[in-house]
């Protein structure tokens, strides 16, 4: 069976060709180029990949991503469409599952929306379902550079807080898009925000994300 972060992970590989190499991105100061090197590099070279949570190790992986970035663009979408090593963590349907579902959406969007197609997809009600509880897991890491209090609320008033504080804002829309918000493409994201107008320009400007 199909998994979502499988139907993603091939969306995005599909995207990036068609984008090609050197098209712009959501992701500032990445062009398609080195968003494909950066998520090939994230599931393939694990001694890397920790750069991206450690500053220690945050120099070697500027050099593998760089290194990644060199290849024939044409390989690099294959790496990503193909998945994984059988060997890796990442192989495995369960890990793939947890660590790629948003981590692929996210960046098909960052592909589709530069590319001017700023209309949000329509997403079937299961897929929203999980990318609800994936924000509800992780809304107050995302949350926490937030300089306000941060509430977040589906169209159905499902809400979670994301960084609790006064004065409030309060970020609705579909859970895709809240965690285009809370990921720091509020810019991109379709969300209305309530509170009082000062607070909402700070969390529309806020460096919100892991």
């Amino acid at each position: 069976m199909s998994t979502h972060a499988k139907r993603e992970r091939l969306l995005l590989a599909d995207l990036l060709e068609s984008a090609g190499p050197d098209a712009p991105t959501l992701c500032e100061g990445w062009r398609t180029r080195d968003l494909a090197a950066h998520v090939v590099v994230r599931e393939r070279r694990s001694d890397a990949a920790g750069g991206l949570l450690l500053k220690p190790l945050a120099a070697r992986l500027e050099r593998v991503q760089g290194e990644f970035a060199a290849k024939p663009y044409e390989e690099l979408i294959h790496l990503l469409r193909t998945g994984p090593p059988r060997m890796s963590p990442f192989a495995l349907k369960q890990v793939d599952e947890a660590a790629n579902t948003v981590e692929f959406y996210l960046h098909a969007e960052d592909v589709r929306r530069a590319g001017g197609d700023g209309m949000p997809r329509e997403l079937d009600p299961v897929f929203a379902d999980v990318l609800w509880r994936r924000l509800e897991t992780a809304a107050k890491l995302y949350g926490r550079k937030c300089p306000v209090g941060l509430v977040l609320r589906r169209p159905n008033g499902q809400t979670t807080v994301a960084r609790k504080g006064t004065p409030v804002v309060t970020a609705t829309g579909e859970p895709s898009e809240l965690l285009m918000f809370v990921t720091g493409r509020q810019d991109s994201a379709r969300v209305e925000l309530d509170g009082e107008k000062e607070a909402v320009a700070r969390a529309q400007e806020a460096g919100l994300g892991l």
